[in-house]
């Protein structure tokens, strides 16, 4: 878990979709089991969603985000946090089905990594 460390800001969401007793999520179920918890140490204020369903093929999804003015301003000194809304809808994700525990970690580690989108 050493690879999964303080995660960039611009990561707003976390999802994990797999199927609870599949033998094709097995890999990514304990990946949840090992990971979460660390996951959530060097991460308390992200999201970290997990949804089971029958059939559900393993995936995992994260969503970034950036921050935009809600009105212009012609003087940096205006600029303050209740001018900022963050920007939610672009979406990565991995498929994770069949995969091993080390092949999901790896997966995750490189969908975490993946440069933040351009505004």
């Amino acid at each position: 878990m050493s690879s999964i460390k303080k995660l960039s800001p611009a990561i707003k969401e976390l999802r994990f979709l797999m199927c609870q007793n599949g033998q094709a999520s097995a890999g990514a179920r304990q990946f949840i089991q090992t990971a979460y918890p660390y996951l959530k140490k060097h991460n308390p204020d992200l999201p970290v969603l997990i949804r089971e369903a029958r059939g559900t093929p393993a995936r995992a999804f994260a969503r970034f985000g950036t921050y935009s003015r809600n009105q212009p301003t012609s003087c940096q000194s205006e600029l303050r946090n209740a001018d900022l809304t963050p920007e939610y809808g672009v979406e990565k994700h991995v498929e994770l089905d069949n995969l091993s525990t080390t092949d999901v970690q790896t997966k995750v580690t490189e969908l975490l990594n993946a440069p933040p989108p351009s505004s």
